[in-house]
């Protein structure tokens, strides 16, 4: 059975810690990913600073799942999520039940951090 034109293969989301990357591929493609950084002051956490869907691939929530995914490894790990990206920040305030809030304290040392180094940005 062939694949219709609306149906799309389900992407596999792959956390690459030591790239700060969270990706999702689909049929061997990078279809989208977060770019994060890892604090440990003043707490543990995870600081998502770009979410980044590929061209062609917008509007099928790959953003959305790259989001909850992010928040789901963050609870596993015990880390807490400090969203500095905007589209993450966003995703959070929609699903509270999901993403707790940071604190303004976590979220200073995650702006410190990028500020540090403008790469990460």
């Amino acid at each position: 059975m062939s694949e219709s034109p609306t149906e799309r293969p389900v992407p596999e989301l792959i956390d690459d810690r030591t790239a700060g990357m969270l990706r999702a591929v689909a049929e061997d493609e990078v279809i989208g990913h977060i770019q994060y950084l890892v604090l440990e002051t003043p707490q543990a956490a995870l600081a998502p600073v770009h979410t980044i869907v590929e061209p062609g691939h917008e509007g099928h929530g790959i953003a959305s799942a790259l989001a909850a995914e992010l928040y789901a490894t963050a609870g596993r790990e015990g880390l807490a999520v400090a969203p500095l990206c905007p589209y993450v920040a966003q995703w959070a305030q929609r699903h509270p039940d999901r993403a707790a809030p940071a604190s303004e304290e976590l979220l200073e040392a995650a702006r410190v951090k990028v500020a540090e180094d403008p790469s990460l940005w």
